[in-house]
């Protein structure tokens, strides 16, 4: 067994427990990452706005992935919606 295998063997508890909490937390993380972006923005005068919200994006993009809200669909596209049962003819 490599080094690498070896210990992506011993981390993957601490991923499963991160992704956990990142499932649980998720609303919270995010708000705390638009509390944050908020702040340096407002530091920097909107300066850097464009790469504030493009890190910030990002991020988020990264916590969904972690806690496996990432449903496959290509970005940039919905995902599909459960239609249920079609209402009856009438």
């Amino acid at each position: 067994m490599s080094i690498l295998e070896t210990l992506k063997a011993k981390l993957a508890p601490a991923r499963e427990k991160v992704s956990d909490l990142a499932h649980q937390h998720g609303h919270k993380i995010e708000h705390g990452l638009d509390k944050a972006a908020r702040t340096v923005d407002e530091k920097t005068k909107g300066k850097y706005s464009d790469k504030i919200e493009s890190g910030t994006g990002k991020a988020k993009g990264a916590l969904d992935r972690l806690a496996h809200k990432d449903d496959g669909t290509p970005k940039g596209e919905a995902a599909p919606k459960d239609e249920g049962t079609p209402p009856p003819a009438s």
